[in-house]
């Protein structure tokens, strides 16, 4: 499931960035690509609470730790480049 959404956190984020570009509203595409981002984190975190419940400690130690440093990045970049249109909107405005 979180693969599903992390799809769509994705696609959301182009369709964000592609509204923007075209000069159309784009705010909610990015609130639908940052929902999407929190939604793909919590369905992570509850397939990873199946494994610490049935006590399948080889698969937390296998994926685990890179999962954590590879979402840490994504959501630091969703959130980058969800907002980014914000930003250059208000720069613009300068």
């Amino acid at each position: 499931m979180w693969i599903i959404l992390g799809i769509t956190a994705i696609v959301a984020t182009f369709i964000n960035l592609y509204l923007y570009q075209a000069g159309k509203d784009y705010k909610l595409a990015m609130a639908m690509g940052l929902s999407f981002t929190a939604l793909t984190l919590c369905a992570d975190y509850s397939y990873v609470s199946r494994w610490v419940k049935v006590e399948d400690w080889a698969a937390l130690s296998d994926v685990v730790p890179g999962m954590a440093r590879a979402f840490w990045f994504l959501t630091i970049a969703s959130i980058i480049l969800n907002v980014a249109p914000i930003i250059l909107e208000l720069k613009g405005k300068k």
